[in-house]
């Protein structure tokens, strides 16, 4: 067996807002990059609400909630999937959404209510505000930064190619 520990993985600052239409149509491209890459790229949810979303700030901090119960992903894809639904039914469809995942949706309402997460999903807005990020979804990843609330057309391709340069850096093959 090899004593070398494996390489960190590539990651890419997913900046997302839960209550984006954009954010729904880019859940393909995020299964596709989980599936080809596995454990050698962490997609790390980075929050970005928009104002003209009125639920999104809660939705956010409610996604915090769900990373602490080590369910962020099936969480975002949940209620990425609902958005037009999150408008309407507001912090109860977020609540709602962490039972049915089977997760302790009376410490999503308490998270909710004493706003434990706040501090989280301020610091990723002013970082993302810092780096240029208008819109969701944006990616980060090896310092540049793709723009997916304009057009995801090509989008995944990019990433891949930038992913595969840096694990063939990683793993010493030119």
């Amino acid at each position: 067996m090899s004593d070398t520990s494996p390489a960190e993985p590539i990651v890419l600052d997913v900046w997302c807002e839960l209550q984006c239409p954009d954010c729904r149509a880019a859940l393909d491209d995020l299964r596709s990059l989980r599936e080809r890459y596995g454990d050698r790229l962490e997609l790390r949810l980075r929050h970005f609400p928009l104002e003209k979303h009125k639920h999104s700030f809660a939705a956010a901090q409610a996604a915090e909630e769900a990373a602490v119960q080590g369910q962020v992903w099936p969480y975002v894809e949940a209620v990425l999937g609902r958005v037009e639904e999150l408008d309407g039914k507001g912090e109860a469809l977020l609540v709602e959404t962490a039972r049915e995942l089977g997760l302790d949706a009376e410490e999503f309402d308490t998270a909710l209510i004493d706003g434990r997460h706040i501090l989280i999903v301020d610091a990723d807005q002013a970082e993302g505000k810092a780096i240029g990020v208008t819109g969701t979804p944006t990616y980060v990843i090896d310092g540049e930064r793709l723009d997916g609330g304009k057009s995801q057309e090509g989008l995944r391709e990019r990433i891949e190619r930038i992913v595969d340069r840096l694990l063939a850096a990683q793993d010493g093959t030119p």
